[in-house]
């Protein structure tokens, strides 16, 4: 099993974006440093908790102070421009990474984003579906491109102006090819759009937001997709978000993660829920369909939702999780706000050094018993 990084760590308001993006960026140099595989980098353009409004820049700034690590749009919001942009800006995004790009593509979910673009009457899942086919189509395609797919608003080419003597006209194709693995964030129970995934051969990514007893229907899903396509499904595709805290012994882990009033996680999990009900989405959050609103409270967000103790314990969960969603490829750990940045480290430094080697351990165990 591969460790990831996912950030979008709503910072508190009184913080400077100077100050949490720099945190964030140590985040991912030190993700990098531990041997995380990739690192996925959300974008919101009006909520100043979610501190990252273009995912590109973000990580442009990282190529340079990273290794080995892959970075990832996560996501590139398709309905905030017009997809000849983001495919251009991927395209060459991928080319200064020298491969090292992970193109994680989402509708873009934030209503005031919509807003604030004139797209809140739109249907944005129309729009996200729109544009990644014409990406697709430009970085496959050839000048002067020509692109008019039906039913399609958006048509790209460059016929009437093209100068092949000079170049003119002319797109970058991706670095890696034929193109980068493209990783779609699920957050739905059940979501039908993972169906779509497996048959595109797109790479879901299950959010930490959903309670894990969710988890096997998009795997179900993905599977369904990948059938239609004539091809079977490989665990190693699936990422799996989770909210994680590991300390050296499980009362601090128990202090700094589930219980202190400062505590990053309580602040995140108390924020999350109440944009959530704002949006009327807080049914991913419910153990039934039936529960009242009223048992989703701060405690109960952090006892469904967060992965606590001390390497040992948070190993055992991690096993557990594998036990209920299923085999998968890649546990993606959530990057919070640095509350103690010391506690903060050492908890990448712990998941990194001490939690996933156990983990990795178990599973090669389990398949060497199951193969004898």
């Amino acid at each position: 099993m591969r460790l990831g990084f996912f950030t979008m760590p709503l910072h508190p308001p009184h913080r400077p974006p100077v100050v949490t993006l720099e945190e964030d960026r140590a985040a991912i140099i030190l993700a990098d440093q531990l041997g995380f595989y990739d690192a996925f980098v959300g974008e919101h353009l009006t909520e100043p908790s979610e501190n990252v409004t273009n995912s590109f820049i973000f990580l442009a700034t990282l190529i340079h102070h990273t290794k080995t690590i892959r970075l990832a749009t996560g996501t590139s919001n398709l309905s905030h421009s017009h997809p000849t942009l983001i495919a251009a800006h991927a395209a060459m995004f991928d080319h200064l990474a020298q491969g090292r790009f992970i193109f994680g593509i989402s509708p873009g979910a934030l209503p005031s984003d919509a807003e604030a673009l004139g797209l809140l009457a739109e249907d944005r899942n129309k729009l996200f579906a729109e544009a990644i086919d014409v990406i697709l189509a430009i970085w496959e395609g050839k000048v002067p491109y020509d692109i008019d797919l039906p039913g399609n608003r958006f048509k790209v080419t460059t016929a009437t102006t093209q100068n092949a003597a000079i170049g003119r006209g002319t797109m970058y194709k991706p670095y890696q090819q034929p193109r980068p693995e493209i990783v779609g964030t699920v957050v739905a129970p059940g979501s039908k759009g993972v169906i779509a995934m497996g048959e595109r051969d797109f790479h879901p990514l299950s959010a930490n937001f959903l309670l894990s007893k969710y988890l096997p229907s998009h795997w179900n899903n993905y599977a369904e997709g990948k059938q239609r396509a004539g091809q079977i499904a490989a665990p190693e595709d699936w990422r799996i978000a989770r909210t994680i805290f590991v300390a050296d012994d499980d009362r601090t882990a128990r202090r700094y993660g589930l219980e202190d009033s400062a505590s990053p996680y309580r602040y995140y999990w108390d924020l999350l829920l109440r944009k959530m009900l704002i949006s009327k989405r807080q049914a991913i959050f419910k153990t039934h369909p039936g529960q009242d609103d009223r048992e989703l409270t701060t405690d109960y967000m952090v006892k469904q939702l967060v992965i606590c103790g001390s390497p040992n314990k948070v190993a055992d969960q991690i096993l557990a999780l594998r036990e209920e969603a299923g085999d998968f490829g890649e546990i993606v750990y959530a990057g919070m706000d640095w509350v103690d940045p010391l506690l903060a480290k050492r908890s990448m430094e712990l998941m990194a050094e001490q939690v996933m080697p156990q983990v990795n351990a178990a599973i090669n165990r389990s398949r060497r018993q199951a193969a004898a």
